[in-house]
């Protein structure tokens, strides 16, 4: 089984061993008189996400990279400019040995803390234990208050803005490939330049290499429910 895990556009040499989710739930348990313990649902909390990533200082057989190798400062460097309080997306790509693309993890997220550990039996490479905090877009209603028409002092309000669905995924960062179409046109509707396809074809070349080294088929050859990512 093939995994990618990226940071933003951080692909991250080793893909961890481990990965843990944790769904928080925001529900709360109360008592009423004469009806005992009851349940009030609430949405969902936001998603706890740990994993330890390992950072090899020498390239190994089964290390990926985007083009070349990366030393381990290289990654220390961008992991650090993560930190800085802004959201970013966190992607986890999950493909079987037979090709078939599994589910995803995609979703906006933060960085909570991290420690950097190093290991002599592990060749000293680093293993850097990450926890990550799911992010919600978030904005302030804005009210508009207007005389009534009739001229009496009860004024009115209407919401100008509503806030953003934190819950949508951003369109412009992954498309899941449907039958039919091809990279030009993905970049053309998505992107609108379908000569974009060879950077695209670049962000995601270990998931279209994998497959078309598998199918011997041309390196721009795109497959159905295979998810690229567009940023």
């Amino acid at each position: 089984m093939a995994y990618y895990f990226y940071l933003n556009t951080l692909l991250l040499p080793i893909a961890p061993s481990k990965l843990d989710l944790k769904i928080n739930n925001k529900n709360k348990t109360v008592d009423l008189i004469n009806h005992g313990e009851v349940n009030i649902s609430k949405k969902s909390g936001l998603t706890d996400i740990t994993f330890d990533a390992r950072i090899p200082h020498r390239k190994y057989p089964f290390a990926t990279y985007k083009e070349e190798f990366k030393n381990a400062q290289y990654f220390l460097d961008e992991i650090e400019k993560l930190k800085n309080g802004k959201p970013f997306q966190f992607i986890v790509s999950r493909t079987s040995p037979s090709g078939t693309i599994l589910f995803y993890t995609n979703m906006k997220v933060t960085i909570e803390e991290y420690s950097i550990t190093e290991d002599a039996e592990d060749n000293s490479d680093i293993t850097i234990p990450i926890k990550l905090k799911q992010y919600r877009d978030y904005a302030s209603k804005k009210i508009v208050v207007s005389k009534s028409d009739d001229g009496s002092q009860n004024p009115s309000g209407s919401v100008d803005n509503k806030r953003p669905d934190s819950n949508q995924k951003p369109s412009n960062k992954t498309y899941t490939v449907k039958k039919g179409d091809s990279l030009w046109s993905i970049c053309k509707l998505q992107l609108g330049d379908g000569g974009k396809y060879p950077e695209i074809y670049k962000l995601n070349k270990e998931l279209m290499d994998s497959y078309n080294k598998k199918y011997k088929t041309s390196k721009y050859t795109i497959y159905p429910n295979q998810v690229l990512r567009l940023e």
